[in-house]
């Protein structure tokens, strides 16, 4: 048992960095399923185009956290290492790659936004109209282009206080955050205490209102407190990064931007191939996927502390504690994964019916959400595999084992029940999901080798 489960020290250990996160992680994606719910209440079309929005922003925010994941396995290990400067390095770097990543995307927005949406917009006998939720979806785009760079900033500063094991800033700043965003889509969304009645656009404010305060909070604090946060001293006294260390960071960074990049584009591809199913499906792959990220906060949460935990021993030469440890967290993740599956399951059947739309849509996102409760251990697993990987510089294998399989797996079995069966949504759903069975003994064979026991702060590994 002990080779399974550690003692009490490592679980406290575990929860010092993790409940931060996860506490973070629920309060976010709880406030986006009030968000959603209070868009849901005045329209299925207004749901709709704020969904197919908030699809691209999603590609936005996880190329912005591929981009500086490359730098932030240096920093956890530079850390570790107790060398500051090689942590300001690492943090440099990552300014460099999200500005790069802010100027494509919103150039993408700016030229393509509508023709973005209508990629999601298909016929159907349910009765939605496609010209309304379009004219929602480019009022809501409009306005989430402000909050783009605030949001680039802030994932430098919160990936970096994460992984050098400072994670209640940004867990206190996402919770500020939420709270006012919350506020603000009630009195914005339907016009209370005397605001104007927005609807989608009151939401899309409130977000932003909301992310220049998370941003300005995790980056004002830090440079207050240079005393705890010693590597931010002298942080902008140079812009420079040693070229040799650039080159190891893009060698290791650039499958895991592409890999975040290439992934979000193919969930969006495959909502795309969903959305091919009737007009009634985006409404409830929208209320399914809200709902289920709720819950998918524990392995998500569960991933990052691997993240840190074992990227930090790795950095410290501990190598044996390091597969020992890793070993322990991904059996826990996989049981707290399995409890949280089970209650995801109970409540499925409850919470569509929050929304203000038809039958058809409740009783879909109501079925995708148990079939994603039932895949909540195979989740955890592969999550905490890609993690462990990823602690250890395995970029590449990463690349292969996350984002590969979506684009050589995933998408072409979506893309041809899509457009060559008439099988109906659900069963292609599960299908679809099912197919994470393969990656799951994937990640047990890459993790099994133990090729990702490496120390990046050393030349040469």
């Amino acid at each position: 048992m002990s080779k399974y489960f550690g003692d009490r020290a490592f679980y406290r250990r575990l929860f010092a960095v993790m409940l931060p996160i996860l506490v973070q992680n629920v309060i976010t994606n709880f406030v986006s399923l009030l968000d959603n719910i209070m868009v849901g209440r005045i329209g299925t079309e207004q749901m709709s185009g704020v969904a197919i929005v908030n699809q691209l922003m999603f590609v936005f925010n996880l190329a912005i956290f591929g981009g500086i994941s490359g730098a932030g396995i240096f920093t956890a290990q530079f850390f570790g290492k107790r060398d500051n400067e090689g942590v300001r390095h690492t943090i440099r770097m990552k300014f460099y790659t999200v500005l790069l990543v802010f100027i494509l995307f919103i150039g993408a927005f700016l030229l393509f936004g509508e023709q973005l949406i209508l990629l999601f917009l298909h016929e159907s006998t349910e009765d939605i109209d496609l010209a309304l939720t379009l004219s929602y979806g480019k009022q809501y785009l409009a306005v989430m282009l402000i909050q783009m760079l605030p949001f680039a900033i802030m994932q430098v500063y919160a990936g970096t206080l994460r992984e050098t094991g400072y994670t209640k800033l940004p867990m206190a700043a996402g919770i500020i955050a939420i709270i006012i965003n919350l506020v603000l889509n009630y009195l914005l969304i339907f016009g209370k205490l005397g605001m104007p009645a927005l609807g989608v656009v009151g939401a899309a404010i409130a977000t932003v209102i909301a992310r220049f305060v998370e941003c300005g909070i995790v980056v004002i604090v830090p440079h207050l407190r240079t005393d705890r946060f010693t590597y931010l001293k002298g942080l902008f006294s140079s812009f420079r990064v040693p070229g040799r260390l650039v080159g190891r960071m893009i060698k290791k960074g650039a499958p895991l931007m592409a890999n975040e990049l290439l992934w979000s584009l193919g969930m969006t591809v495959l909502n795309q191939c969903y959305s091919y199913k009737g007009a009634e499906v985006i409404p409830a792959v929208s209320i399914s996927s809200t709902v289920s990220n709720l819950f998918f906060c524990a392995f998500f949460a569960m991933g990052s502390t691997i993240a840190i935990i074992v990227g930090q021993l790795l950095g410290a030469g501990e190598f044996e504690r390091a597969v020992d440890e890793d070993r322990k967290l991904i059996v826990f993740s996989v049981l707290l994964c399995s409890a949280v599956g089970a209650v995801m399951a109970a409540v499925a059947p409850f919470i569509p019916r929050l929304y203000n739309t038809i039958e058809e849509v409740r009783e879909l996102a109501c079925d995708m959400l148990i079939v994603s409760a039932c895949m909540m251990p195979i989740d955890a697993y592969t999550n905490a595999s890609y993690f462990t990987l990823r602690s250890g510089g395995k970029t590449f294998i990463t690349f292969l084992f996350d984002s590969g399989f979506v684009w050589t797996i995933c998408v072409p079995a979506a893309f041809i029940i899509a457009h060559y069966t008439s099988l109906p949504i659900l069963p292609m759903f599960i299908i679809v999901r099912a197919l994470d069975l393969i990656k799951c003994v994937v990640g047990y064979v890459f993790i099994k080798r133990r090729k990702w026991v490496n120390n990046l702060t050393v030349e040469g590994e």
